[in-house]
């Protein structure tokens, strides 16, 4: 028999930090500094979802509006809220990129290959590394 308790705030496996090599550019006693993120909570990544997402008008339709997510804007807002370190809030280093805002300065910093890169361990770390089909499939075998 299945036990509930197991699904108790307390029992459950904390998501850890993880820390990873985003970039080889910034290096500290000649070795890459690794950054710290975070998995978000369900609400968190909802809220950043509402904040990325604007009602359209439906083509042909007069007054019918049509949610659309702007999937480029959620991603990196998603980055950010993740990010642990580098504090990517902090004003001396926007100052020393000439940017102001976190999302900014975090497209600022990297290059784009590294950003994509670092916008993978992102996904993976809040469980989107694996399409549904990918999870049915492991739940079969």
């Amino acid at each position: 028999m299945n036990n509930l308790s197991a699904f108790l705030a307390e029992n459950a496996i904390k998501q850890e930090n993880e820390k990873h090599v985003v970039s080889n550019r910034f290096v500290q006693d000649g070795k890459p500094i690794e950054w710290e993120a975070r998995a978000v909570t369900s609400q968190e990544d909802e809220e950043i979802r509402k904040n990325c997402t604007k009602n359209v008008q439906v083509p042909g339709k007069k007054n019918q509006y049509m949610p659309k997510t702007d999937y480029y804007k959620y991603i990196a807002s998603l980055a950010v809220a993740c990010t642990v370190f580098p504090n990517l809030n902090d004003a001396q280093l926007q100052d020393s990129y000439g940017v102001m805002g976190a999302d900014e300065l975090l497209k600022t910093m990297l290059l784009p290959g590294e950003y994509a890169d670092y916008l993978q361990i992102i996904q993976k770390i809040n469980g989107f590394d694996k399409s549904l089909e990918d999870k049915v499939d492991e739940a079969k075998n």
